[in-house]
């Protein structure tokens, strides 16, 4: 596989430098590129993988973006289809800090009926 670590990090300053700085406040723990793939915790035979995160902890809260799990999913795509990709899972997990902030959880509730849909189909 094709490494692609350099250009995911470019494409993720890039629309980083899309989105107004007010929506990053409080993420002071930034955007992380972890290069592992992440599969979900209640993945069966790890068929659920998991693009991006959000993640809140004492040493503050950050978005995590899985080059790994998108290397496996979408390592074939041009740059533009990839980028378009990475924009969506970016803009997903910051709609979670910016729900957290607001104290909604619309977005995790979605994200959970998608976990309890995923369940059923066995």
């Amino acid at each position: 596989m094709e490494d692609r670590l350099d250009e995911v990090e470019n494409i993720l300053n890039e629309i980083y430098d899309e989105i107004p700085q007010r929506m990053f406040k409080y993420l002071n723990g930034g955007i992380i590129i972890e290069e592992n793939i992440c599969y979900h915790p209640e993945s069966k035979n790890d068929d659920l993988i998991c693009l991006g995160a959000y993640k809140r902890s004492m040493l503050g809260n950050s978005i995590i973006i899985y080059y790994g799990s998108f290397m496996n999913m979408y390592g074939y795509l041009s740059h533009e289809e990839l980028k378009e990709k990475l924009r969506e899972t970016l803009h997903h997990e910051l709609t979670h800090h910016l729900e957290w902030l607001a104290k909604e959880n619309d977005l995790e509730i979605e994200d959970r009926e998608f976990i309890n849909r995923y369940k059923e189909r066995e």
